[in-house]
């Protein structure tokens, strides 16, 4: 058996663009599916997907799947870095696919059987007051999820025009971070008044804050017994994460925007987070993201892999097969999908009462109808692509400065 074929296929059925990578095999019938969205960047995942990794890739054994990983990692000879990571994931997650079909197994088997039966699950509360969050919250828990993630007015309260500052201020997402902060200890102080410490309650910091008010905020948050705080911090700035673990107890997750093991390890060895929540397809796949959990379950720090909307079906089974087979899983982010999602992709996680499932087909368990996947072509469906031009990223401050989204 050896691949004939490797191929990106791009759609947005819930409105939001998606990368799948279907890599074919000389068997008849048999091939893998695998994620690769980058979402701000599908077309250039899909040119090196289709133009580099397909002749490379071709004639190949697709049994080999850490040699495989191994060579598309070093072929470029530039590592690591978005684009090539989703690339390198998309073929990936497909072989990993492709492997437990000819098993006639689920992925969870292959990689060394179920240890929980479904993983827990964390949804989104978000309003413009501190009460419309509780309401959010309230609802979330009697469709039964214990953790949600608290939100007052999306990520870092954005402002409207009047919080502009100089004239001809350049146009973006403008928000003011000492707001910012003053406004989530308020959130939460409101939500466990009405609550108590039954539910995990967590909150998304985004990276918006500078360092030290970052550090002071993980204090003034303590009270609340937050389950955790997540990307207090930018990548760039991780060496205040010392300051942090210093002054604070309140756990971190950090890791969304990780691509490269360097920004991941000392964290870990150091203890110096609590949860290691990356995005999959950004740093590789499941070959990358099964060593990382061992590495992290030896020194006690748990899983919490990234699960927005910007997360194919695919994707999403990736993590949950993963999320039920290794010990030390935290918890799993994940936005519930659309009638269109399910249709275009058969065979997608259930959700059931706050626990995701997956499914117990071989290999991934999941598969794509091209056919309705091409009804929801980028252009029609996303904003970005028929703009040319991703504005949620253009974040400001008050004094039109650009900042961190």
């Amino acid at each position: 058996m050896h691949i004939t074929g490797v191929r990106c296929i791009l759609t947005a059925p819930a409105g939001v663009g998606l990368a799948v990578v279907k890599v074919a095999t000389s068997e008849p019938g048999l091939y893998g599916l695998g994620c690769a969205t980058f979402t701000q960047r599908l077309l250039a995942v899909r040119t090196v997907v289709e133009d580099y990794l397909e002749p490379l890739l071709v004639g190949r054994d697709p049994h080999r799947i850490e040699d495989i990983w191994q060579l598309i990692y070093q072929n470029a000879y530039w590592r690591n870095g978005p684009i090539l990571n989703n690339a390198l994931s998309g073929v990936d997650q497909a072989l990993w696919d492709i492997k437990g079909k000819v098993a006639g197994l689920p992925l969870f088997e292959l990689l060394g059987g179920k240890v929980r039966e479904g993983a827990a699950a964390y949804a989104h509360a978000d309003g413009r007051d501190p009460q419309e969050v509780l309401d959010a919250v309230l609802r979330l828990r009697e469709a039964g999820f214990e953790h949600v993630r608290c939100q007052l007015d999306g990520y870092g309260g954005h402002a409207g025009p009047a919080l502009r500052g100089p004239t001809d201020a350049q146009p973006g997402q403008y928000y003011d971070r000492a707001a910012y902060a003053h406004g989530v200890t308020g959130l939460f102080e409101h939500l466990r008044a009405e609550l108590g410490f039954g539910p995990q309650l967590l909150h998304d910091v985004h990276e918006r804050l500078a360092p030290i008010d970052a550090v002071r905020l993980a204090k003034e948050l303590e009270p609340f017994r937050l389950f955790f705080l997540e990307d207090p911090l930018a990548p760039e700035d991780q060496d205040w994460l010392r300051g942090i673990r210093q002054q604070s107890t309140t756990p971190i997750a950090m890791g969304e925007l990780f691509t490269h093991p360097l920004e991941w390890r000392a964290l870990i060895v150091e203890r110096l987070i609590d949860f290691v929540r990356v995005h999959i397809s950004d740093i590789g796949g499941i070959t990358p993201a099964r060593k990382l959990a061992a590495l992290a379950e030896a020194f006690g720090v748990r899983t919490a892999f990234h699960g927005p909307g910007d997360v194919s079906p695919v994707g999403h089974a990736a993590n949950v097969h993963l999320d039920v087979t290794v010990s030390n899983f935290g918890i799993q982010e994940f936005t519930p999908f659309n009638d269109a999602l399910t249709e275009v992709f058969p065979g997608a996680p259930e959700l059931r009462e706050g626990y995701l499932y997956p499914s117990a087909a071989p290999g991934l368990g999941i598969d794509i109808d091209e056919d309705l996947a091409a009804r929801y072509p980028l252009h029609a469906n996303v904003a970005q692509f028929r703009e040319g031009v991703v504005d949620w990223t253009q974040s400001r401050l008050p004094d039109g400065t650009l900042a961190r989204p």
